[in-house]
């Protein structure tokens, strides 16, 4: 398996590949253009001069001796060496040499083919063509005479070699700049690659990838709703949970947390640096638990990550567990009176009173055969049957008589109607209403169910005193208790909050003669 490539390696090929593909499109173009402009403008020099030289009066003067090369010759060779061009040839109109660079060939006929448009048609012009000396470019003027006859030729040229050195050499010092760019462009890339590295704490792309995809499916599969801003307070993060929770979508992302839920504190803790835990929160119609962290970055807060729980939860989960204790202790007590019903037939036999035992447990028989012949005659519900017998046995201990009544008929309840809110309900009720008539003489606690119609009838009445009617309004508040002990007040607001969540009511009135009843409506569907 090949080795994966780091970011660094990445980034210095991809900058030097950059840097080297601009500099030989540049080079290129410029050598393109320097070609062009050095050729015109030697050219243009080269037939500068050649009009020069054919305009010369000793040169015109030379045409009309013997010998016209003994003074056509040393004037040309001193212009050849003051212009700096490979050659300056003088030649009459059938284009035999008076001058030429090396003395010998004065007298031949020049080469190149390329005369006739001075010659014949009196023409200025460059052009290219290969000499007696190699490749040249040249510049070509006619001689006139003073009658304006064409009496010879001037040219005037650079040799094609020469050109292109002369434009190398431009090149070469171009190329010393782009090595430099080069080098710079390679400084450059590696700090930035060390930026780089330093922002993403060292770690590779694929890491960082990694580290993402690990990020949202941890984020996914948490049940608590996480929201995280940044240091302007705008959302920055948010997972199912929250937006499921708090009824947020996708499109709330990136706006500000204090117009999508204005009271959620995040903001405070932006400011403060300082964490909130467990906070409650009432947001988007919910009840919340919230943890607010500050998230810091070299010793500067760079937002903050909210982690929401729904209080319902935690509720249902407080009640649950309170209820087992209940039940726990339900037990416990029906578990010491029939303990004790043990020892008086225990004691019975001890003492050879056997008749007595016999109508002890005749006695003990009948009243349990009465009240779970009632109870499965009347309840079909097993949770309903078990929560009943528990608290029967609790107010037998407590000498209440808890009775079902006799109109009392419910089946089996809807599954949307959990165990726990059944147990949070009856428990609480039941529990009110024995310690209600517990320390009265012939204390009676009845429960009526029915489920007749749309709705399930729960109803608990005790034949105590009943409530006090300024307390009417306030029994449903959290820590309101008409005793004094501490850590009371909590089980009817329980009731209401799990009633309010199955969408039903309760209602609580006093009785004409005495005590009080409380009624629970809750929908069938």
């Amino acid at each position: 398996m090949m080795k994966r490539v780091s970011l660094k390696t990445k980034i210095l090929t991809l900058i030097i590949t950059l840097i080297l593909f601009i500099i030989i499109l540049i080079t290129a173009v410029n050598a393109y253009f320097e070609t062009q402009q050095t050729e015109e403008n030697m050219g243009q020099r080269a037939l500068q001069v050649a009009k020069t030289v054919s305009s010369m009066p000793t040169i015109k003067q030379a045409f009309e001796m013997k010998e016209p090369s003994k003074v056509i010759q040393p004037i040309a060779r001193h212009i050849c060496e003051m212009v700096g061009a490979e050659f300056v040839v003088v030649g009459n109109t059938q284009s035999v040499r008076y001058s030429h660079p090396q003395p010998y060939k004065i007298g031949e006929k020049m080469v190149g083919g390329d005369n006739d448009k001075a010659l014949v048609h009196g023409e200025y012009y460059t052009s290219k063509a290969v000499g007696s000396l190699g490749p040249s470019l040249r510049g070509k003027a006619p001689i006139f005479n003073d009658k304006g006859e064409i009496i010879g030729i001037v040219s005037v040229g650079f040799m094609i070699e020469d050109i292109k050195i002369a434009i190398f050499n431009k090149l070469i010092k171009q190329g010393s700049v782009s090595l430099i760019v080069l080098l710079l462009g390679i400084i450059g890339g590696i700090h930035l690659t060390r930026s780089i590295r330093k922002d993403t704490f060292g770690l590779e792309p694929r890491q960082i990838a990694s580290l993402f995809q690990e990020r949202n499916a941890i984020l996914q599969s948490i049940k608590e709703g996480i929201i995280a801003i940044d240091e302007t307070g705008k959302i920055t993060m948010m997972n199912e949970s929250a937006q499921n929770m708090l009824g947020l979508t996708k499109v709330s992302m990136y706006k500000n947390v204090e117009s999508i839920l204005p009271n959620i504190k995040m903001y405070d803790v932006l400011h403060s640096g300082k964490s909130i835990q467990n906070d409650e929160l009432f947001l988007r119609n919910r009840m919340v638990v919230v943890n607010h962290i500050p998230i810091v970055e070299k010793g500067e807060i760079i937002g903050v990550v909210s982690s929401f729980r729904d209080k319902t939860e935690l509720q249902e989960m407080l009640n649950t567990l309170s209820e087992v204790k209940q039940y726990s202790q339900d037990l416990r007590a029906q578990t010491h009176e029939y303990t004790n019903k043990l020892y008086v037939l225990s004691g019975l036999l001890q003492l050879g009173h056997y008749n007595e035992a016999i109508k002890f447990i005749q006695l003990e028989s009948k009243t349990h055969d009465h009240q779970t012949r009632g109870l499965v005659n009347h309840v079909k519900d097993r949770t309903v049957q078990a929560i009943l017998l528990g608290k029967m046995g609790k107010a037998s201990e407590k000498k209440v008589d808890l009775q079902i009544d006799s109109m009392t008929n419910l089946d089996k309840i809807p599954e949307h109607i959990h165990m726990a809110s059944l147990i949070m309900i009856l428990g609480n009720l039941i529990d009110n209403a024995i310690e209600a008539v517990e320390n009265q003489k012939n204390g009676k606690v009845t429960f009526f169910a029915t489920d007749e119609g749309n709705d399930i009838v729960l109803e608990v009445a005790d034949s105590g005193e009943g409530i006090n009617w300024n307390n009417l309004l306030n029994i449903f508040y959290r820590g309101f208790s008409t005793k004094n002990n501490q850590g009371r007040g909590f089980g009817l607001a329980n009731v209401q909050e799990v009633v309010k969540e199955l969408q039903g009511t309760i209602e609580v009135q006093n009785q004409k003669n005495s005590g009080a009843v409380f009624t629970v409506f809750l929908p069938g569907k």
